[in-house]
């Protein structure tokens, strides 16, 4: 009995000393955790200090650049129409390049050589005048809007997707379109569409919606991850939403309550949580929430709702302001630039070939009113981190 009796206490002992070197262990290694942690944040607080000075000592018109994404001209070779002059009024002839360029059909090289000369040309031109890199984005999202149909992989409509595949096979799907993207030379996709297809919006988004609210989140987060873990940003689009009404032409009316509204654009409100490089506004009119007011115009939704009520921290685009929705509603390009900047948006989408003009409407206001230049500020510290995160923007600039 007295030797069980002394195994059972040098068995304790053991399991004791055990136990207690195991969360020495456990200790060390949460302790350890924990200063990596700090150090690491410590680095961003650093970081984030630098940045907002680079941000505060810019010239205001590389700011107000840095806001605009236009279209570009040809497929060939890149350079400048543009000077800072154009928006400041004097004469410099410093070349103006917008902080991102959007590419249409007509700016899609015949192959993929010739497509890489042309994005290849661009990152030259900027390095050769000092100016920071743009972002080179297209809508590349399946089926009828498939800008680099000839060059990249078939890519069927997010309906297909959403019949045909599971949430598996999207993924992949995605992860070739990416590859091919980043090999032509772009960074960013206008896509995916995640409004959630009804009888309100069928017409106009026509197979452009992955269906259902289940289905919108399943297939949008693989299509978000996929592109996003292959260096290729994401922006979501059209929040809050559309009609039936094409927005080149005239100015959609969402006309339900708010419940409904809410719950119509709950895709967005949870899609956003997996870091989407950017969020693209609509210029859709709701009835139930800030009535009247485009929604890309809108103070309530960019930066109540989708800024601060949904958590978003990334980049905010209007959708494009030379859009029928707005100029035919009161809203020209050079009042719809300043709304869009008093509303909260990041980059402002012209599909022009030049935004001096715009620009230059901008540049006067923040010259005469400091909180709206502080604006200005916000938006390009956010533009510069995204920047910084995609390899555009070297972060060793801001030491």
């Amino acid at each position: 009995m007295k030797s069980k009796a002394f195994l059972l206490i040098l068995l304790s002992f053991i399991l004791i000393s055990c136990t207690d070197k195991q969360t020495q262990r456990e200790i060390q290694t949460h302790a350890a955790a924990e200063q990596m942690q700090a150090y690491i944040n410590q680095i961003k607080i650093e970081r984030d200090a630098a940045l907002e000075k680079y941000v505060a000592e810019m010239p205001l018109e590389q700011k107000i650049a840095q806001m605009f994404i236009e279209n570009l001209e040809g497929c060939t070779k890149f350079r400048s129409y543009e000077t800072v002059g154009a928006m400041t009024g004097t004469e410099d002839s410093t070349p103006l390049v917008a902080g991102g360029y959007i590419f249409f059909s007509f700016n899609i090289a015949p192959d993929r050589s010739q497509m890489q000369t042309f994005t290849n040309s661009i990152r030259t031109y900027c390095d050769e005048y000092g100016i920071i890199q743009p972002y080179l984005c297209v809508d590349q999202e399946g089926g009828w809007v498939s800008r680099l149909k000839k060059l990249n992989p078939k890519l069927p409509s997010n309906e297909k997707v959403a019949q045909e595949f599971d949430v598996s096979q999207t993924y992949k799907l995605y992860c070739e379109q990416a590859a091919g993207m980043k090999d032509l030379g772009f960074d960013m996709n206008l896509a995916p569409v995640v409004e959630v297809c009804t009888d309100d919006n069928k017409e106009f988004l026509d197979g452009r919606s992955f269906g259902e609210l289940a289905h919108v989140i399943n297939y949008g987060r693989a299509c978000i991850n996929a592109y996003e873990n292959n260096g290729i940003a994401t922006v979501l689009k059209h929040f809050p939403g559309n009609t039936n009404t094409d927005p080149h032409t005239g100015l959609p009316e969402i006309k339900l309550s708010e419940v409904e509204l809410l719950k119509s654009i709950e895709s967005f409100r949870v899609l956003v949580q997996y870091n989407p490089a950017a969020v693209l506004m609509s210029h859709a009119r709701t009835s139930a929430i800030d009535n009247g007011v485009p929604a890309c115009l809108s103070k309530v939704w960019v930066t109540d709702i989708l800024r601060n009520q949904y958590g978003y921290a990334g980049l905010i685009f209007s959708d494009d302001i030379f859009m029928g929705a707005l100029a035919d509603n009161g809203y020209p390009p050079e009042i719809a630039a300043i709304s869009a900047v008093e509303a909260g948006i990041d980059c402002i989408m012209i599909s022009e070939k030049r935004f001096a003009k715009a620009g230059k409407v901008l540049y006067k206001r923040a010259l005469q009113d400091k909180d709206f230049a502080r604006k200005i500020d916000e938006a390009v510290l956010r533009i510069l981190k995204y920047k910084i995160e995609a390899g555009l923007f070297d972060e060793q600039k801001i030491r």
